[in-house]
């Protein structure tokens, strides 16, 4: 069974979960809307929930649409810099943050063009800390109804999440927030380290809600 789905920025928990257990191909061809994960994860903090947003380049005017592999990062002020920030204070006291750390920091020094290059280096990562192959096949047409495979690409729209039931583990800041599900795949990482690729081979997955 393959599935159909959205490179986005440190993918959800279920999206990766998804892209563990099943064949996924990647959607490129598609027109890039706001207020998705294509540009946003969500972490933990001692705040609670937070999100990490890229800035884009807007088009405007009868430009004002453009396709998700056209869009360019704004990179006037140094978001880099503030993610990576956020990410250490977030994380720094987590089981495995030191253990990824050189592995990621990297990624927040480089320079990138355009968004979807980057997401894609951020699931490529992501998969080499877990020894995962990541999927490499991908669109060439957009088509508004799939042949043949799952369509998946609703994960990437924030309000939309795929149904699981996902085993609480143990946070940073459990004590003070609880489980928080549905998080980027950063935080299983940071707390969970090597049960990673475990954790997400036996996550429940369901479409019942898509």
């Amino acid at each position: 069974m393959q599935f159909l789905i959205h490179p986005s920025y440190f993918p959800s928990i279920p999206t990766f979960a998804l892209l563990t257990q099943y064949e996924c191909i990647w959607e490129i061809c598609d027109n890039y809307q706001k207020q998705t994960y294509r540009n946003r994860c969500y972490i933990c903090t001692d705040q609670g929930k937070l999100m990490l947003t890229i800035p884009i380049q807007h088009v405007g005017g009868a430009q004002g649409k453009q396709f998700y592999k056209d869009v360019k990062i704004e990179n006037q002020y140094n978001w880099q810099r503030q993610h990576w920030r956020t990410l250490q204070t977030a994380y720094r006291a987590s089981p495995f943050f030191e253990y990824y750390e050189d592995d990621l920091a990297p990624l927040f020094t480089a320079p990138f063009k355009f968004l979807m290059d980057f997401n894609f280096k951020t699931i490529e990562l992501v998969c080499d800390c877990l020894q995962l192959k990541m999927p490499v096949k991908r669109t060439s047409t957009y088509e508004l109804t799939t042949q043949n495979k799952v369509d998946a690409r609703f994960l990437v729209n924030a309000k939309n999440q795929l149904a699981t039931q996902q085993p609480p583990y143990q946070p940073v800041f459990g004590e003070k927030h609880g489980f928080i599900d549905n998080l980027s795949i950063l935080d299983l990482l940071f707390n969970e380290g090597t049960a990673t690729l475990s954790y997400l081979e036996d996550l429940p997955l369901s479409f019942s809600d898509a």
